[in-house]
């Protein structure tokens, strides 16, 4: 049977967009369904592309209810993609999927992690901060932002005169190129 993925996101889903592509005709597993807390989130539009499910829910859903973890049940998902969600995940959501969700950052975790620090705003203290270095990290989520416990890190150098546009570029790409490839062997790991 094919292992089912969920992901989550809040915006434009370059990231979901990937996987989806990654997982379209793979014979191990599929992704079954986008969600976001986002109503104009683009990642409903790459989803409908995709034929692939979508559900749109409020901050009340997602902290006060069970609707979102009886419809992760129901679908009978093993894994939970966050890419590029900004909200911290529920005990509730942690609990009923104990080491099945993961987070893609966009810096080399622990540095410039925590509340508020994602996309643009990672980007920008990592230029500010002078580092020689960045990259992403995908990791484990916990009841911390970026704290849980990481899967994969890629590196990118940053160049004299790299732009904030040229730091969010290269990070893109290694996104793009590691992210679905570490979901299918995180899969792979995981017992039925």
């Amino acid at each position: 049977m094919k292992k089912r993925i969920a992901i989550f996101a809040s915006g434009s889903g370059s990231n979901a967009q990937k996987l989806m592509e990654h997982f379209k005709r793979n014979a191990d597993a599929e992704v079954v369904l986008i969600l976001t807390n986002n109503p104009q989130a683009y990642v409903l539009q790459r989803a409908d592309n995709f034929e692939v499910p979508s559900h749109i829910f409020s901050r009340h859903e997602f902290y006060e209810t069970d609707g979102v973890i009886r419809l992760l049940k129901n679908l009978q998902v093993d894994l939970i993609v966050l890419a590029g969600f900004l909200w911290l995940v529920p005990q509730s959501l942690l609990k009923a999927f104990p080491n099945k969700i993961i987070n893609l950052h966009p810096a080399l975790l622990p540095k410039y992690g925590g509340k508020g620090m994602y996309g643009d705003n990672v980007h920008r203290k990592v230029l500010e901060d002078k580092e020689e270095e960045s990259g992403i990290t995908i990791h484990f989520v916990n009841e911390n932002f970026d704290e849980g416990e990481i899967i994969h890190q890629s590196k990118f150098k940053i160049e004299p005169g790299d732009t904030l546009e040229i730091v969010k570029f290269k990070g893109q790409q290694l996104e793009h190129n590691h992210f679905p490839k570490v979901v299918e062997a995180l899969l792979k790991k995981m017992k039925s």
